[in-house]
């Protein structure tokens, strides 16, 4: 193992990082028979977990130096689920993104990245900054590339908060006009915005949609404010032969949909669904993707889920019932991943 690692960080320094993937991948190999440490017997869990999670991370930097992001993220993933509170595994999952051109996914990761190496205590004011001013430009390529939607945000204080959506709708309204077939205000979770420590450090949000087709705003607007999360579409993709219905689903309506959902949760770390929200809707994501036929893509999405969900505890407080969904959430995406079947909470989830 000792020697697997040398040898790829020697060729990551001769920048043949084809040659350095191959030697980390053995690597990776070796440690997850045990060997972390020089005798297996003796290598706690942690200490596994953590170099495994190093060794991930140099295998994300291996295949963006190759051009391979799908790759790259897929090990991004990995990084995070074996070491979520470490910020720059979440920093390299968000270059993965950008280079994917998935840019609110890449907002998203930047913000849980600047949220945890404030929680760290992080001394560098420089490099808090910087984390923020790659957020802030995600956050924008995001919205430069979007037509479908546009958003205001708010400051929120502690005001009333039915009185303040009212006003938030009436100001977009004025301000946005060519996107009012709908429009609402996202009641669930105060939002954040990427702004450094000497302008307004804590300033809450309240985010405002409004969008060009009243249809999609509607379905938006059902599927994020309702507290057990519905990916649009449901019945459609759980109907039985209906994979022709569902791929048209997704090209003339999902990836719309889904593009401002994703967006919603670049500036939200917490949710007043649940903490558990944003990896159900992955869990959706992944369902549909199922249905598809995209294997591939549905995995990606199912290691995506696991990565957030082991990342929240280092967010925000879980209570235990929470606590108690998310390692079931967890536990049920290994299976899925696994090909394994059965009565899980995940399923009863989509029952309900």
């Amino acid at each position: 193992l000792q020697a697997a690692l040398w040898d790829g960080s020697a060729w990551c320094r001769q920048r043949n990082f084809a040659a350095a993937a191959a030697k980390f991948s053995t690597a990776l190999e070796l440690c997850s028979k045990g060997f972390a440490i020089e005798d297996p017997l003796k290598s706690s869990p942690d200490d596994t977990s953590r170099l495994a999670s190093w060794i991930e991370s140099k295998l994300v930097i291996c295949y963006l130096k190759l051009g391979q992001p799908d790759l790259a993220l897929s090990h991004s993933h990995r990084s995070i689920i074996q070491n979520p509170s470490h910020y720059c595994n979440h920093l390299r999952q968000a270059a993965c993104f950008r280079c994917l051109h998935r840019y609110s996914e890449a907002a998203r990761s930047a913000m849980v990245a600047q949220c945890l190496y404030v929680l760290a205590k992080g001394a560098g004011l420089e490099t808090s900054d910087l984390i923020q001013l790659y957020w802030q430009a995600m956050t924008q390529e995001a919205l430069n590339g979007e037509v479908s939607f546009s958003v205001l945000y708010t400051p929120f204080e502690k005001e009333d908060k039915t009185d303040k959506i009212k006003e938030a709708n009436k100001t977009f309204a004025e301000k946005h006009p060519d996107y009012v077939q709908h429009i609402f205000t996202d009641p669930h979770g105060i939002h954040l915005l990427p702004e450094r420590a000497e302008s307004h450090p804590g300033q809450q949000y309240l985010l405002t949609l409004g969008f060009r087709n009243k249809e999609i705003g509607k379905t938006v607007e059902k599927s994020v404010t309702q507290i057990l999360p519905v990916f649009p579409g449901q019945k459609t993709i759980c109907s039985p032969n209906m994979e022709k219905e569902a791929e048209r689903f997704w090209q003339n309506t999902g990836k719309m949909i889904m593009a401002a959902m994703t967006f919603i949760g670049s500036t939200k770390i917490k949710d007043e669904r649940g903490p558990c929200a944003w990896a159900i809707e992955q869990f959706h994501h992944a369902s549909l993707l199922s249905h598809l036929q995209r294997g591939e893509e549905q995995a990606q999405v199912m290691t995506q889920a696991v990565a957030e969900l082991a990342t929240l505890p280092y967010l925000q407080r879980v209570s235990q019932e929470d606590d108690k969904l998310l390692q079931s959430l967890m536990a049920d995406a290994m299976d899925i991943q696994a090909g394994r079947t059965g009565e899980r909470v995940w399923t009863k989830i989509q029952k309900v």
